[in-house]
């Protein structure tokens, strides 16, 4: 290190005398010392990956005991229950951060191997368009909305995704081309995993006074449920015809996951070199596919093949849904109730309001098409 020391008195001669001393210190770091700093300042994973899959086992063993009850809901209510009753320590924390990215990405590239192009074939070119119109109407509609009423950072964009297409999963889908806050991503999250639970308890109880028969209803349900987990548990109440059409039209829009994700990648990259032009330090562009999104069109493509056993596709079904039930888990545990409610009403009204309309369009599209 180095000291400089200022003579304030000049002689008659001269000007301030300027004495530089430098002083120099050295030791050594034994290695040792130095790889056990290292260890201690990484973080560790285990233990949030440790609490995430005991809250995927227990919403495992939760689904198996009420079937109508979705795995995936009690995974988000759990991290949110966890959380909101300090019962994670902060040394879960890197680890449930790492499920509710990294895991859930491996989650959505499983989730296309559900989805085979003759099913989507097979529903004719009427529902095909009005699925498309659905998520397409629900998705700027509800983004517009969301700017409307001032809804600050990502949680338009993300709010939007989730309710048109299919739930959490495609909040964090996403979230791979938003780079989004993580607080955003949480109570987008929340949001949707709340209407879903609603959804399956009204649809039911709607179906009657609207006066839809089997095939009708699971189409209803296929185009305004939004986890697929939850698709089930809504459709198939009203018997297998009805489960099998709200499954497929499901699938359809989670196909359409890739090119919303692409397209808002797109539009992002765009603004980022827009702001590079007119000499924002650090402008930001975003990835225009994911990887994980190849991921999740490849296994389309070889699931569409009709190749793979059925043992395969029951295998990896369930490697999904636990992939996705330890990530939601971890993203659950990033929602702090006290604040939603203190400052999240504004995105609670364009939950419902999104909600709202996807089940209006949705309603309106299947007694034109079905």
């Amino acid at each position: 290190m180095t000291y400089q020391a200022i003579d304030r008195y000049p002689s008659e001669h001269a000007g301030p005398k300027v004495v530089v001393v430098t002083l120099t210190t050295a030791h050594r770091t034994r290695p040792e010392r130095l790889s056990a700093t290292a260890e201690t300042t990484k973080p560790r994973l285990w233990p949030g990956l440790l609490a995430a899959a005991l809250a995927m086992a227990a919403s495992w063993g939760a689904h198996r005991v009420w079937p109508g009850l979705p795995m995936l809901t009690v995974a988000v209510a759990l991290g949110i229950l966890a959380a909101n009753v300090r019962a994670l320590p902060a040394a879960t924390v890197p680890g449930l951060g790492f499920a509710g990215k990294r895991l859930m990405r491996a989650g959505v590239v499983l989730l296309g191997l559900k989805l085979a192009l003759g099913d989507i074939v097979g529903l004719g070119f009427a529902p095909v368009a009005m699925v498309i119109a659905v998520v397409v109407l629900t998705f700027f509609g509800t983004r517009w909305l969301g700017r409307r009423i001032g809804l600050p950072g990502d949680q338009p964009l993300l709010i939007a995704t989730g309710f048109s297409i299919c739930g959490a999963s495609a909040v964090a889908a996403m979230n791979g081309v938003s780079d989004s806050d993580e607080e955003d991503v949480a109570t987008s999250v929340a949001l949707v995993t709340l209407c879903g639970s609603l959804a399956i308890v009204a649809l039911p109880l709607l179906r009657a006074p609207l006066g839809l028969d089997a095939v009708r209803y699971g189409g209803w349900v296929g185009a305004s449920v939004h986890d697929v987990g939850q698709v089930v548990a809504a459709g198939g109440v009203a018997g297998p015809v009805a489960l099998h059409i709200a499954v497929v039209v499901k699938l359809m829009r989670v196909l359409l996951l890739a090119p919303i994700v692409v397209g808002t990648g797109y539009a992002l990259r765009r603004r980022a070199a827009r702001a590079g032009d007119t000499g924002a330090a650090g402008a930001r562009r975003p990835a225009l596919m994911p990887l994980f999104v190849v991921g999740f069109l490849a296994m389309v493509a070889v699931r569409s093949t009709g190749l793979l056993p059925v043992s395969v596709l029951e295998v990896a079904g369930t490697a999904q849904d636990l992939l996705l039930a330890a990530a939601l888990f971890g993203l659950g545990s990033m929602v702090d109730l006290s604040r939603l409610v203190r400052t999240g009403w504004r995105a609670l009204l364009l939950g419902l309001a999104s909600w709202v309309l996807i089940a209006g369009a949705a309603y309106g599209g299947v007694l034109l098409t079905m």
